[in-house]
């Protein structure tokens, strides 16, 4: 007799219980090696109980984009033999298919190790973040779980935008800063003055500055000593009241919600019944283990370690990062968990086709458990329908989600153009937040009832060689900046200070600085409040009505140029019908632009060979009161095209 199994069971039989339960965000090469460590019981699990917090460190690595973090985290993964040296390695804890298509690293991920120090082993849990300003809360979260972090800088670049940012951000969480120049064996490579720029910019001296080589891996051997000695071990005791913070999730097929926690007391193990300080709701543990680089199961989880938790938490809804977590009637004081992230861009994002809402509805939720920053609130638009209003940090955190969207759970959406929120003061003291351009007030409104209208500013910093200097300066002026001052770095090198409006940075200001300074400059920029301007709302009409979808806010004197241009790319994308269709944008209820699609005609007097002139005008006539009847009761379908060209600016 013959039993069938599904490919499910087969796999579970051949590789263990979690062959099944890998999630949709883990998207691995399966022929890459490795070197798992060997469990210490039936059940696969592994004991690491016998690691106190002294011997435990919990450290990250900050850098700028591309300066070697994800390449330096393989090469510590392979001196630690948790993956093999003879596979092929490259960016093992870039894990998402957009992190690899892209080359760079927008999800945080974390990574334990065992090494051995002077006769002493070590339980190392590394933490590898991204580089670029969008993703700056993930960033400050993983942070949140370390005791020490690695400067990471390009020995042939220097310091850059993003550096400086992610020193300012390990120094306020009070982290020890360990600096190390990597690149060193580049032959453009200049580590003394690299070096001598870290020493000017953070006052770190030049002799405590490793030289490495992440890709060649010269010097990498002495990383994780000088994390040992340097970093200090994690606080807590193992006899206080379990106490856990929860700073990453993910949603998982089989299992429901995976909590990412830093244990500050106690511990926990599979069994245990743990409680949300947030909702309040009791789970029961049903495994605990580390990412050594995958979801490895452990005895255990105890004060100072950094590990997932599965406790059968079904519900997206009930995972908040932050949290505090404890075991159930032993409540401890909740930790101060993190400041929600700012949305600093808004964009809608809709359905190509109405009955993928739910759909979709459910694959934003599960996409925003794994990147909290995200905002979503439900909207409608009369052109577009049912969508939501998504906030982000930034028009490339955007772009990666729209990415992920369609990549991980194969949506097909419509994203409209970016906008920032801006402030409405009304003449009674009130203020009001706009996040669309649906409810900014109408000319007569303004006219008569507001009293100011603001916007946003960031604190941008643009780092850049000397020759750039004047193009840089004009890019700042010509996009409404305000210069504050800039600073000599080293004798090549400058930094600039300025004051941005948001809306200026979130459409083409960085292929501009990219273009202007031959892809030299580096770019980082925080927010630094409202400031008064002059906004004004333009629409777009088609015959008069207003298309909700394509109206947007921006600055008074861009209104003629934005309008203009908008006009002519509709007429371009816009198909004819049988009656003119005519474009207009307006703004504080004056026509700005016009253009006309003409008509598609019949040529009604083709069999009018001879005969009086009154026969074919009298043709002409009759077409002309039809196409009227047909203008009356005519609607224009505008394409998806026309909404992508609104959001892809001019080349011009």
């Amino acid at each position: 007799m013959y039993m069938r199994l599904r490919p499910l069971a087969v796999a579970n039989l051949l590789y263990g219980s979690r062959a099944g339960s890998s999630s949709r965000r883990f998207l691995i090469n399966t022929r890459r090696s490795y070197s798992a460590r060997a469990p210490d019981n039936k059940r696969g699990e592994i004991d690491i109980s016998a690691y106190p917090p002294e011997r435990i460190r919990n450290f990250s690595i900050i850098a700028h984009i591309d300066h070697g973090k994800s390449t330096l985290a393989d090469r510590l993964l392979e001196h630690t033999g948790v993956i093999s040296k003879s596979g092929k390695n490259k960016q093992v804890l870039d894990k998402l298919k957009v992190e690899r298509e892209r080359g760079i690293t927008v999800k945080a991920q974390s990574a334990s190790m065992f090494y051995e120090h002077k006769g002493e082993r070590y339980l190392m849990n590394l933490i590898d973040t991204p580089g670029h300003v969008d993703f700056s809360y993930e960033v400050s979260r993983s942070l949140a779980a370390c005791q020490g972090t690695i400067l990471l800088v390009d020995a042939a670049q220097g310091i850059q935008a993003q550096t400086v940012a992610n020193f300012y951000l390990a120094f306020g969480e009070g982290l020890e800063v360990i600096p190390m120049l990597n690149k060193v064996d580049l032959p453009t490579a200049e580590p003394e003055r690299a070096a001598q720029q870290i020493e000017s910019a953070f006052e770190i001296e030049a002799d405590r500055i490793l030289h490495i080589s992440a890709k060649t891996g010269l010097g990498v051997d002495q990383v994780l000593p000088a994390v040992i000695e340097k970093a200090p071990p994690p606080l807590g005791s193992v006899d206080k009241p379990f106490k856990a913070l929860l700073f990453d999730t993910w949603y998982d097929t089989y299992v429901g919600v995976v909590c990412l926690m830093a244990i500050k007391d106690g511990s926990v193990k599979r069994g245990d019944r743990i409680v949300s300080s947030h909702s309040g709701t009791k789970y029961e543990v049903a495994e605990v283990g580390i990412m050594h680089p995958e979801q490895t199961p452990t005895t255990l989880l105890q004060v100072g370690q950094v590990g997932y938790i599965v406790c059968n938490m079904k519900s997206i809804a009930e995972a908040h990062v932050g949290d505090t977590f404890y075991k159930d009637r032993h409540p401890v004081e909740p930790l101060p968990g993190f400041v929600p992230a700012k949305s600093m861009v808004f964009a809608g994002v809709f359905p190509i086709d109405a009955g993928e809402f739910d759909s979709l509805n459910e694959s934003i939720q599960k996409l925003t458990l794994n990147d909290s920053s995200v905002s979503v609130h439900k909207e409608t638009s009369a052109a577009l329908g049912q969508g939501w209003r998504l906030g982000f940090l930034g028009t490339l955190h955007m772009d990666v989600f729209r990415q992920r969207l369609e990549e991980e759970y194969d949506a097909n959406v419509l994203i409209t153009s970016p906008t920032v929120p801006y402030q409405i003061k009304y003449t009674d003291g009130i203020t009001k937040f706009i996040q669309t351009p649906a409810d900014f007030p109408d000319a007569n409104i303004m006219q008569d009832f507001v009293e100011s209208t603001m916007e946003p500013y960031v604190s941008a910093t643009i780092l850049f060689p000397e020759k750039y200097l004047g193009n840089m300066l004009e890019l700042c002026t010509t996009h409404r900046g305000e210069i504050q001052n800039h600073t000599y770095i080293d004798e090549t090198r400058v930094m600039l200070k300025c004051l941005l409006p948001m809306a200026e940075i979130v459409t083409d200001f960085y292929d501009k600085l990219k273009s202007k300074s031959q892809g030299f400059a580096s770019f980082d920029y925080e927010e630094a409040g409202y400031r008064a301007s002059d906004l004004v709302k333009m629409e777009v009409l088609l015959n008069g009505e207003a298309v909700d979808a394509l109206a947007a806010v921006m600055h008074k004197s861009m209104v003629v140029t934005v309008g203009r241009d908008i006009a002519k790319r509709l007429k371009d994308v816009i198909r004819r019908q049988l009656f003119d269709i005519i474009i207009q944008t307006a703004a504080n209820g004056k026509i700005v632009a016009r253009e006309t699609v003409k008509q598609l005609r019949k040529n009604v007097t083709a069999k009018c060979y001879g005969g009086d002139i009154t026969r074919k005008m009298k043709l002409l006539n009759r077409q002309k009161e039809g196409k009227k009847r047909m203008k009356k009761i005519g609607k224009v379908e505008l394409p998806q095209e026309a909404f992508l060209s609104i959001m892809t600016k001019s080349q011009n």
